[in-house]
């Protein structure tokens, strides 16, 4: 049975890095008991068995197993594991290696996945941004710790995965209040909404990456259906899976 994932373009024809994003899949039975499609998150209603069995399906066609990954209890804050073996890591929002062939994974369904490559250097990263993560400047501070490992922002490739748009980003002041004006509209609706990937994506080009470097999806996690989303279906809702590595 064949998945539809997503290649980012901005790493087609980066030598030696591999990256995908996974869609719903929602007109595909994959054995799940309580999900149709391909749900590849923690922290939801399946049992780890059922998650297990349908990160086996993407590995039939990806070759990333569960052997091979490591993975984050994510909890929207700005913890980041240097990690050269698999396994799921505890309290932890973002991943960072030098080891070829050790994927990393982050798990979304509203919030943005970023993966960082410095293919010179051979190092990348994985890192979760819901709002918390990025005023929490979970991509910065992973950004610095890449640079501390030896990569250089100016080599850097980065894609910011589909997430929550702004024109479904409502949000109260307490949240509106830790963004800046220009990533929040407090004119256009009845409450504040933010622009979260284009908050992101300042903060990836203020630490020196490229824009010419940089793949910001656009798409809308709320109103494409090909995305699971927290927002638009609750406890029901699965998570797409972002995964790279070095080869």
């Amino acid at each position: 049975m064949s998945i539809e994932i997503i290649q980012p373009e901005i790493f087609k024809n980066i030598k030696g890095v591999s990256a995908i994003f996974t869609l719903a899949n929602r007109e595909k039975n994959f054995g799940s008991d309580s999900k149709k499609g391909l749900n590849l998150g923690l922290k939801t209603t399946e049992s780890f068995s059922e998650f297990s069995s349908n990160l086996s399906q993407l590995s039939k066609q990806t070759g990333t197993s569960l052997d091979e990954i490591a993975l984050a209890e994510q909890v929207h804050k700005n913890s980041i594991e240097i990690v050269d073996k698999p396994g799921i890591y505890k309290e932890t929002d973002g991943f960072i290696t030098s080891t070829a062939g050790l994927a990393l994974g982050i798990q979304v369904a509203d919030c943005a996945a970023i993966l960082i490559a410095d293919p010179v250097n051979r190092i990348v990263g994985a890192f979760h941004a819901g709002w918390r993560g990025a005023v929490a400047e979970i991509v910065p501070i992973g950004i610095d710790l890449m640079i501390n490992q030896g990569a250089l922002a100016d080599q850097m490739y980065v894609y910011v995965s589909a997430c929550i748009s702004l024109v479904n980003f409502e949000v109260g002041p307490e949240v509106a209040d830790k963004f800046p004006d220009k990533y929040c509209d407090h004119k256009s609706y009845r409450k504040a909404h933010v622009d979260l990937s284009g908050f992101i994506k300042e903060q990836i080009i203020g630490k020196g990456v490229p824009e010419k470097n940089l793949e910001v999806s656009g798409n809308c996690t709320i109103e494409d259906d090909r995305y699971f989303s927290f927002r638009r279906e609750r406890d029901d809702a699965g998570r797409m899976l972002a995964v790279i590595k070095l080869t």
